[in-house]
């Protein structure tokens, strides 16, 4: 097969992220809800949190949603809920967002890192059970960019060693493992609504999904003080509760949901089909979708030799990137003191290296994906 021509690929700048695009599609609706909490006067909790967490407990199969502040908060309230502290260990992965392991270390536990699955981006079940030890109280796996990890055989780990999982789903809402959503996959799943999310409020914002009752009262008490009658405290908690205005934008956007996962599918879709178009099969390593899961792609990264340079021809060119993540958490100063050094983690600190994330959002056109494309052939 010939090359195609190269399209022009200067062509109007685009974001790498247009969030402005997506607003402009539900404006009407948006501030039809913004406008009814603010003459309802409810702002903390009520029931438009209420509805939000019970319409997330749905998507995700889930009996219970418990609304917070942030995704930061919803890891941390998770470990909270399971009595997790001082001392303990909870395994994640280190090619991640400082989230992970930070909420880890504010419950004053210990992140404990196993290395990704070079395809995934996802931890490496295989190397999971080696780092099991009598303080080992959790397992947080991540579904990085929109697909979730390999959850039959983490779950397969933490049941022989009577350990809980807790999911990390930040990146994950609406991504499916086997006709089972994301956030249904562990005993919690943990959410953020960061605007730049699949699901992104106009601000910060998180949920946790459970089917336990108790882990659920337990949430529910941590996220307010630890009160559940006013002025009268049973434990030491958070003021973590999730906006009345972010809900109501949130329930909005979640009528949108599942066509926008659609659209980035679609746009995933088409940017293989591109590469392929454009022969670099041979130069950059595409995004994976494992059998039977469901990717739903908050970022579409692609991994290739001589990342930063190419990254700096495209930005000549106007084609924005981003790369996340460029140093994998064990090398970063804030987890020094875990004493970690260069080699402990090859994959992700490979991963680190090569990955870069292209513009993915459901309004990016035909045009622009070409010319994103057409770029890096011109480029490499």
């Amino acid at each position: 097969m010939n090359k195609p021509t190269l399209t022009e690929s200067s062509v109007k700048v685009m974001p790498f992220l247009d969030l402005k695009a997506q607003f402009a599609t539900i404006r009407e609706e948006i501030l039809q809800a913004v406008t009814r909490t603010l003459e309802s006067q409810q702002f903390i909790l009520g029931s438009e949190v209420d509805a939000l967490e019970k319409e997330i407990a749905e998507l995700t199969a889930c009996k219970y949603g418990i609304g917070c502040a942030s995704g930061t908060d919803a890891l941390i309230l998770a470990l909270l809920a399971l009595n997790i502290g001082r001392g303990d260990e909870v395994i994640t992965a280190p090619f991640t967002f400082v989230a992970s392991a930070g909420s880890i270390a504010h419950v004053g536990a210990i992140p404990v890192f196993v290395d990704i699955d070079s395809r995934t981006f996802n931890i490496d079940p295989a190397k999971i059970e080696n780092a099991i030890t009598a303080r080992t109280k959790a397992i947080m796996p991540i579904h990085l960019f929109g697909l979730s990890a390999a959850m039959d055989e983490i779950n397969a780990v933490a049941e022989r060693h009577h350990i809980p999982v807790v999911e990390d789903a930040a990146q994950g809402i609406g991504a499916g493992y086997k006709e089972n959503p994301a956030g249904s996959l562990g005993i919690m799943g943990c959410f953020s609504f960061f605007p730049s999310k699949n699901l992104g409020g106009a601000g910060d914002g998180g949920m946790m999904t459970t089917n336990d009752a108790n882990l659920a009262e337990q949430l529910k008490l941590l996220h307010v003080h630890g009160s559940r009658e006013r002025y009268i405290y049973e434990m030491v908690g958070m003021n973590s509760r999730l906006d009345a205005l972010q809900a109501a934008i949130l329930r909005v956007k979640l009528r949108h949901l599942a066509v926008w996962n659609a659209a980035r599918r679609r746009n995933a879709e088409r940017y293989s089909k591109l590469f392929h178009e454009f022969e670099l099969g041979s130069e950059v390593n595409l995004p994976q979708e494992p059998p039977q899961l469901t990717h739903v792609y908050n970022q579409f990264t692609i991994r290739i030799k001589n990342r930063d340079a190419l990254r700096q021809k495209l930005l000549a060119r106007g084609i924005p990137t981003e790369i996340y993540y460029p140093i994998p958490l064990h090398l970063q100063k804030a987890f020094q003191y875990l004493g970690h050094k260069i080699g402990d983690f090859p994959v992700s600190e490979s991963a680190s290296r090569e990955v870069l994330s292209l513009p993915i959002y459901p309004e990016l056109t035909e045009k622009q994906q070409r010319a994103v494309v057409s770029a890096i052939a011109e480029s490499i």
